[in-house]
């Protein structure tokens, strides 16, 4: 039985929890994560409608190369783990998205889904989203 794994990695990854929009225009932007926690936890901090992708960890050349065809001309950040694996992803996105911008957490935290809301609602400030700032309060309860 064949399967085609891009359209599945696709249908997979751009899947939305309920009440969650896509918007395709060419001025939105897409954030690039590791996995579904990572996702959830960004898409629960930002107050601006932006596509978050999820690759499920590092991803095939050719699967990579047809994102980053349906990735042109747009506003492309990439948010991955600071250990091992995301740095792996990160360099791999790189390459074939050159003028994606980076977001990084601190190393302290590690992983972007265990990472305190209010960090996470800082560097994606600074990175230019909208982000709730509730989560800038380091004593919110939800973290």
């Amino acid at each position: 039985m064949a399967v085609n794994f891009t359209a599945f990695f696709f249908n997979l990854t751009l899947k939305q929890s309920a009440g969650d929009a896509l918007m395709y225009n060419g001025d939105e932007k897409v954030i690039i994560v590791e996995g579904k926690s990572d996702k959830i936890k960004v898409r629960e901090v930002l107050i601006e409608p932006a596509e978050i992708v999820c690759t499920n960890g590092t991803i095939g050349q050719t699967e990579l190369e047809d994102l980053a065809d349906r990735l042109f001309d747009r506003d492309v950040y990439i948010l991955t783990d600071a250990d091992d694996s995301g740095e792996k992803l990160r360099k791999q996105l790189k390459r074939e998205l050159p003028e994606a911008r980076h977001i990084y957490i601190d190393r302290t935290y590690r992983q972007v889904e265990s990472c305190p809301g209010h960090h996470l609602a800082s560097v994606l400030i600074r990175a230019g989203f909208d982000a709730d700032t509730v989560f800038l309060k380091k004593n919110d309860l939800r973290w």
